[in-house]
């Protein structure tokens, strides 16, 4: 029988969902099979024994075994005792809207502005609990006193820096969106003067964007701030300054990601808004101005919306 107790700041820590939905992708043998029975199984998992998990899957307990030193663990027992552990804090904590499908084929038009506006709601909600105030103070600190500050991440969040960048851009500081392939170019020409910002949800494969440029940002001194999700990974265990989106996606199994998306416009909101009262009046007298001169030649019918409307 499996333990079900669980300390919450130790369940914070061992996201094992999407490193098994990884390894379901990476694999094309066993280890295939039995991801995916696990994750369609879920709580399920803990009424079925290691013989009957076998023959379910059509493997055998040794390739059970070997599944669980995949992703770490000593052996089955240890990795199941981690996994349940999960399920349970993941069941304690989790959205009322389900993140990967939160819609349906029989739900109304009604229903889908609801439960998209919910789970919007309940992942900005959710992101906020997960900040550590003194992260957040040191992060702020690491902007402030440095010359460049780059961002590295693939292309699905490409967007969501350009719109940090430029909100930053409008208060006089410079921010630079590293393009896929330009990525080694920036992370060796940064120094220990520079910040560089490294967003991923996983955050577990250092052989990929933007992983791959941890090691060699940190043998150059560059102040390294991660966003990534809640669970142990590649970037948490070696990034000092980490903000944590939710993580509550799978990393494909889903219909889009609208639950990261908002966690991570969220994050960046705050980041900046953090910087942004450092020099209050200064800034907003920037922001104004620049505003002013980049957006002079547009016009709005309604009259609340015009700078210079008097009613």
């Amino acid at each position: 029988m499996i333990e079900l107790y669980y300390e919450k700041e130790e369940i914070i820590k061992m996201y094992l969902f999407q490193k098994i939905e990884e390894v379901t992708i990476r694999y094309n043998d066993a280890r295939k099979s039995i991801g995916e029975f696990i994750l369609k199984q879920n709580m399920n998992l803990t009424n079925l024994s290691m013989n009957e998990i076998a023959k379910l899957t059509y493997t055998s307990k040794s390739t059970l075994v070997r599944f669980a030193k995949t992703l770490g663990f000593t052996g089955w027992n240890e990795f199941m005792k981690a996994y349940v552990k999960e399920i349970v804090y993941q069941e304690k904590y989790k959205f009322s809207i389900d993140a990967n499908i939160p819609f349906t084929k029989d739900d109304t038009v009604e229903d889908m502005l609801d439960h998209v506006a919910q789970l919007q709601i309940e992942s900005i909600t959710k992101t906020k609990d997960l900040i550590d105030l003194k992260i957040l103070k040191r992060i702020n600190e690491y902007l402030l006193h440095s010359n460049r500050i780059v961002i590295f991440c693939v292309h699905n969040n490409i967007h969501l820096a350009e719109l940090f960048k430029n909100k930053m851009l409008g208060i006089g500081k410079n921010v630079i969106v590293a393009e896929n392939g330009d990525g080694m170019l920036w992370a060796t020409q940064l120094t220990e003067n520079d910040c560089a910002i490294l967003i991923s949800y996983s955050g577990n494969n250092e052989m990929r964007e933007p992983e791959f440029y941890i090691e060699v940002l940190k043998n150059r001194n560059v102040k390294m701030i991660g966003i990534t999700s809640e669970g142990d990974n590649y970037i948490h265990n070696h990034v000092d300054c980490v903000l944590k989106m939710t993580s509550q996606e799978k990393l494909y199994s889903k219909i889009a990601g609208f639950s990261t998306e908002q966690s991570i416009m969220y994050l960046f909101n705050v980041v900046y808004s953090y910087y942004f009262m450092n020099e209050y009046d200064k800034h907003y007298q920037t922001k104004v101005y620049n505003a002013e001169n980049y957006e002079k030649c547009r016009k709005s019918i309604l009259n609340d919306v015009n700078e210079n409307y008097k009613s």
